[in-house]
């Protein structure tokens, strides 16, 4: 217990005085077998996550992640929340949620600078469905409701002059599952990523409407900033596990770090074959139309946090007054020395 204590003692201080990231290494980490959970991880949202256990990110840093798949963002929250993970990554909404319900969960790092997720119509109901003003009594198909591409559609919804309450969110799945959905009928309207929108955008089934996988797209449905995916934990996590929370942080920051030189070609050679749906061509475009929305520092800036913020007060009764500090959301210490 005594030396326990003592290593986290000086893993904080090492953060706090700004020691070298060479001198912090030589701390053994707290926990070197890791719980993460993650709500669709052959989604290119989650791309770096992939690329850090692919190419050994993890293990080089000293560390046994084992990785939960879950259905949807709110289920790899949920989990965190009751303690079957240590760390997820999701959605950087879920801070703020968390934070104002009195949880104290915060980012570590940023791994999507935008949202990447895409919405659009069938097809053969293009001409019906022309902007998110049409939504209304519809089914839209979403990783899972409550999820960072239900939010997406929502806040289009409203920004339209509609409730969010106004169609039917269906939870469709992240990969071949959504796909499936669309093209059975099942769904009138898609918010998902890719690869699942390029293989419905490559086989004809889809309209696109609204593209945030680009800065410009991203502007023009939230008027600035919008950060996406992040490593995010308990407070609690971070505190007792300094050099474990600096390793996780050093193998993502690997990733970006490789994601900012990698080709598509590059990054479909690392990707487990099944991740290309069936069509590695396909898989190829997806990559090359998501490379732009990835972090490429690590931090969530400040106006992307209230950007976020005022999304989620317009969608969210019970945010619509809430008081949240916004710098509690992001801890920004662990980037900068992985940085260093």
């Amino acid at each position: 217990m005594e030396r326990r204590t003592f290593l986290i003692g000086t893993g904080v201080v090492a953060l706090s005085a700004g020691l070298s990231r060479g001198a912090f290494a030589q701390s053994k980490p707290e926990k070197s077998k890791v719980a993460l959970g993650v709500g669709g991880k052959p989604l290119l949202y989650y791309l770096p996550l992939t690329i850090a256990e692919r190419k050994g990110f993890f293990k080089d840093e000293g560390l046994e992640v084992e990785i939960n798949d879950f259905g949807g963002g709110a289920k790899s929250l949920q989990a965190l929340i009751g303690g079957s993970v240590d760390i997820v990554t999701g959605a950087y909404e879920h801070t703020i949620r968390m934070q104002a319900k009195g949880q104290d969960i915060r980012a570590i790092t940023e791994l999507g600078r935008f949202p990447a997720i895409v919405i659009a119509a069938k097809k053969d109901k293009a001409g019906q469905i022309k902007s998110a003003a049409d939504f209304k009594g519809l089914k839209i198909g979403v990783t899972a409701p409550g999820s960072s591409t239900a939010l997406t559609a929502q806040y289009a919804m409203v920004k339209a002059g509609l409730k969010p309450t106004d169609a039917a969110f269906i939870g469709v799945g992240s990969g071949a599952s959504a796909v499936a959905a669309m093209q059975k009928g099942e769904i009138d309207v898609i918010s998902h990523l890719d690869p699942v929108i390029s293989k419905l955008e490559s086989d004809g089934d889809i309209s696109i409407l609204i593209d945030t996988r680009t800065e410009a797209g991203t502007r023009a449905l939230f008027g600035g900033s919008n950060p996406a995916a992040t490593l995010y934990t308990k407070k609690d996590f971070i505190d007792a596990n300094p050099v474990t929370t600096q390793r996780l942080v050093n193998a993502l920051m690997k990733s970006l770090k490789w994601l900012q030189t990698a080709k598509p070609e590059d990054v479909a050679a690392t990707v487990p074959p099944e991740y290309h749906l069936g069509d590695r061509p396909l898989y190829l475009k997806a990559v090359q139309n998501s490379l732009e929305s990835y972090s490429r520092d690590g931090i969530v800036p400040p106006d992307g946090m209230k950007s976020v913020m005022d999304m989620l007060k317009q969608l969210d009764p019970e945010l619509k007054d809430a008081k949240v500090d916004l710098s509690a959301t992001f801890d920004g210490r662990f980037v900068k020395q992985a940085a260093s």
